[in-house]
């Protein structure tokens, strides 16, 4: 029987005492949520093109008989110009990465199935009408519990993915723009909760003819609006909120389109009108500079990007690093 050379055992026992490669840093992004984007990415897509499609020929569609197309039209668009964003997800390496994005998504999602829900009575599925109007109802309605299903398995999943270190900030917001975001934020979550939580009241302030499902359900919109610009406030770093930034142009332009098609049914002179114009301009400002800020960033020379953090986490070079959560 051969015996080991002292090199052999010398090497083993090194390999041995070896630690183990350090995790990444960031909570990595569960493989669900990817795909869930990518999902409700698709649906928004065909779906909401043909609520924006519809509307802006002056019919309606939708879930539940509206008194105005403006609605369903603006419902489209906010599903329209959040689809781009979504697919962007598929790249993400972490959960960091995604969650400004994903969190108003899952708001979207149980919001609109609570006001279904909430007005059963008021569907078309339960109420009856055109066949179109009725199969678009159990779609509806069949697809937003789907979603919902699989949003909670997937949060559930990415919840409890373990983390590695903490993942550093590397392109910190400019204090300039921070105020600016706490407003808009607000105002979208604050309106947002009105329509949802009393829309008897708040409906009157919304600048075109609604009712009470109407407004719970652009109440769910924005409030999710809110919340993912509240979100990339609170993570006060443009890479981490680069879906988010997509977004947020998109939505706005989407949104512009069918008002500016379907503006002589919105009260422009009235104050809520007026706040309107200011809150998707807003949107708009906000993701445009954003993405300008990116651009400037990743310039050579720029003050975040030599030690940063590449997509997924890992160091692209030597140098100290700020570390948070």
């Amino acid at each position: 029987m051969t015996r080991p050379t002292d090199s052999t055992a010398s090497a083993t026992t090194s390999a041995m005492r070896q630690p183990p490669p350090e995790p990444s840093p960031g909570r990595p992004l569960a493989p669900g949520v990817a795909l869930l984007a990518i999902a409700v990415a698709v649906i928004n897509l065909l779906v909401g093109t043909v609520l924006t499609v519809v509307a802006l020929t002056g019919h309606v569609l939708g879930a539940w008989p509206s008194p105005d197309p403006l609605t369903p039209g603006l419902l489209g668009a906010a599903m329209l110009g959040t689809a781009p964003a979504l697919f962007t997800l598929g790249r993400a390496g972490t959960w960091q990465e995604a969650r400004t994005l994903v969190l108003p998504v899952a708001v979207v999602l149980a919001g609109l199935l609570t006001v279904s829900l909430l007005n059963a009575g008021r569907l078309y599925i339960a109420r009856g009408g055109p066949i179109v109007s009725v199969l678009f109802s159990l779609g509806w309605l069949f697809t937003l519990g789907l979603l919902c299903v699989a949003a909670a398995i997937c949060l559930t999943a990415q919840a409890v993915t373990r983390s590695g270190p903490p993942a550093a900030r590397t392109a910190p917001l400019p204090g300039w723009a921070k105020p600016p975001l706490a407003v808009l934020g607000s105002s979208w979550l604050g309106i947002g909760t009105g329509l949802f939580v009393r829309p008897g009241f708040w409906a009157d302030f919304v600048p075109w003819h609604t009712d009470r499902v109407d407004a719970q359900a652009l109440g769910v919109w924005a409030v999710a609006l809110g919340v993912g610009v509240l979100g990339a406030l609170a993570e006060d770093d443009l890479d981490r909120t680069r879906a988010a930034l997509l977004s947020l142009p998109g939505t706005a332009l989407a949104i512009t389109v069918v008002l500016a098609v379907r503006a002589s049914h919105v009260h422009w002179n009235s104050g809520p009108g007026l706040g309107l114009i200011a809150m998707v301009a807003g949107l708009l400002a906000a993701g445009a500079s954003g993405r300008f800020l990116l651009r400037g960033s990743a310039a050579p020379g720029g003050a975040t990007r030599g030690a940063g953090w590449s997509n997924g986490g890992r160091l692209r070079s030597g140098g100290a690093r700020r570390t948070q959560p």
